[in-house]
């Protein structure tokens, strides 16, 4: 009898390591599975819509602090950082690369902070998806309360993840990433990494006073 409940004792203490073997095997579709790209876009919307309708109370410090989380889980930072900065990041080493990306998430952050300081009834709709090279674009618009429509697209990516933008497309046309490499190269060129990395922190807290 004795044996008989060590045998069982056994086979219960292996149960754990072949449920989560079991969980393993199991097709990706029967996991728990993160947002696709859209539903990613509308809860950004939600969210930032909520900082906006509450922009006065929480002033520019409150509304940096609210998107920050935001911002750095929507937008693959490190990635645009490498885009904005161009060739030169080969020859960067892996600690100013942290750093700039560090600073470049601040920045992003602080401009959205700024662009979105109020609310006058503005509506975002998400229009639909589009297959592009590497990437899925996601159309969306900002109808203002006067009713004028601004088209802002986003391209996406599954970084394995969760799916984060790449880049962003005001009026179809401008991107995001382009122009800060064109704001970037300059100092890039004259002044270095360090300069850089000081100029986009002390630009992200200018914009929360």
């Amino acid at each position: 009898m004795l044996r008989r409940r060590e045998r069982l004792s056994s086979k219960l203490a292996w149960c754990p390591f072949v449920l989560a073997a079991a969980l393993v095997l199991l097709p990706p579709g029967a996991r728990a599975t993160s947002p696709g790209p859209t539903e990613v876009i509308r809860q950004f919307y939600v969210q930032l819509q909520d900082v906006m309708q509450h922009a006065a109370t929480l002033g520019a410090r409150g509304r940096y602090q609210r998107l920050e989380p935001i911002v750095l889980r929507m937008f693959d930072v490190p990635y645009m950082a490498r885009l904005s900065i161009g060739p030169s990041w080969a020859r960067l080493a892996p600690d100013e690369k942290r750093r700039v990306a560090q600073a470049y998430g601040r920045y992003l952050t602080a401009l959205y902070a700024t662009r979105f300081d109020g609310y006058s009834g503005e509506r975002f709709e998400v229009l639909g998806e589009q297959q592009i090279k590497h990437a899925t674009m996601i159309k969306t618009r900002i109808v203002k309360s006067n009713g004028e429509p601004v088209s802002i697209n986003f391209v996406m990516h599954d970084n394995d993840i969760a799916w984060q933008a790449r880049d962003v497309y005001l009026d179809s046309a401008i991107s995001e990433v382009a122009t800060r490499r064109s704001e970037f190269s300059a100092l890039l060129r004259t002044s270095g990494i360090d300069a850089l990395i000081a100029s986009l922190n002390k630009k992200a807290d200018e914009l929360q006073i």
